[in-house]
């Protein structure tokens, strides 16, 4: 019997690279340039409030003239754009190294003792990893589940099969992992484990589901075929 014929992975395109290292450059900058972007704020704030009863002679802005000379404005629009997507991507291409991931957990380790800046820079982390970085594990479709209680539905996400201890331990025959967001924020909310006949299955893709939960419930995704009109079925 001869072997099937090998289906080669699709090869990613010069862009996608681009735009994938884009994002992970986006995950690492972004936890960064927010902490020091406040902390810079309060600094100001703390200097504007301070400054006025510095005499001005000893000001640092008047010592740093007086020592460097005047600086020379430099004001072309567009490029500051362009250097920001450069240094982006470079930052995504290193981080996604060996190195860069070591240098990573380094300065993580470092800002995890800081109090006050280790609580900031975890909380932007998160968002950023939510919003920008890019998983080989999605949810496989959007579902409809009662919750809280009987007769009331809520929007949910199938995300895989119920395995090891988890299948083991529940009567049920066959369990799905579901994942139920809670609206407007759909990166926290309940991780639920229910039979297969229990979760109604819905055409719409997750994106369109996760933009319905976003709007709570005012942006709806269009009908493909306005005649067809279907009533929801267990998936099973």
């Amino acid at each position: 019997m001869s072997n099937p014929p090998s289906i080669e992975p699709p090869k990613r395109s010069f862009l996608t690279g681009l735009r994938n290292n884009f994002l992970a450059g986006l995950v690492v900058i972004a936890p960064i340039g927010f902490t020091l972007w406040l902390i810079w704020s309060v600094v100001g704030w703390i200097d504007g409030f301070v400054l006025p009863f510095v005499p001005s002679a000893y000001r640092p802005d008047t010592l740093i003239q007086q020592w460097f000379g005047a600086e020379v404005p430099v004001n072309v629009r567009g490029v500051g754009v362009v250097l920001f997507l450069i240094f982006t991507i470079v930052v995504g291409w290193i981080a996604k190294g060996l190195i860069g991931r070591s240098f990573l957990r380094w300065g993580e380790g470092i800002v995890g003792r800081m109090p006050i800046v280790r609580s900031i820079y975890n909380g932007v982390k998160q968002i950023a990893e939510t919003v920008f970085a890019q998983s080989e594990s999605n949810f496989d479709k959007a579902c409809l589940v009662e919750y809280p209680r009987k007769g009331m539905w809520a929007i949910a996400f199938i995300s895989t099969k119920a395995k090891g201890e988890v299948a083991g331990k529940l009567p049920a025959d066959e369990l799905v992992t579901v994942f139920l967001p809670t609206t407007p924020n759909p990166t926290s909310g309940f991780l639920l484990f229910l039979p297969k006949e229990d979760v109604i299955e819905l055409d719409m893709t997750v994106e369109d589901a996760a933009k319905l939960v976003i709007s709570a419930g005012l942006v709806y995704p269009e009908k493909k075929d306005q005649t067809a009109k279907k009533r929801p079925r267990a998936i099973g």
